[in-house]
């Protein structure tokens, strides 16, 4: 990967953990005033995904070896799928009025 490549990658990693941090916070108050399970299963969610961009970050940076990348990145996305599903059985069946 050439500088200017690992540049506007760092860039965009940057810029998604920013977001993603910002989600992260906007998920938070969302729990802190719902204080449900669904909304603090989302709000762990959002925080995995900040973690995947720091650790992305790390990555770029030379901080964290890519196998530990792969391993973090790989449970992260399994962990999110597998919240994520169970935040949509828990909400149970919709009603019909």
């Amino acid at each position: 990967m050439t500088g200017t490549e690992a540049a506007v990658l760092l860039v965009i990693l940057v810029l998604a953990t920013l977001g993603t941090a910002a989600l992260f916070v906007i998920g938070l108050a969302g729990y802190r005033r719902r204080r449900t399970r669904t909304y603090l299963l989302l709000t762990v969610v959002l925080g995995l995904l900040v973690v995947r961009s720091v650790v992305g970050i790390g990555t770029v940076l030379g901080l964290v070896p890519m196998p530990v990348h792969h391993l973090i990145e790989h449970s992260a996305d399994l962990t999110v799928a597998a919240l994520v599903l169970y935040a949509l059985f828990q909400m149970g069946s919709p009603t019909i009025e």
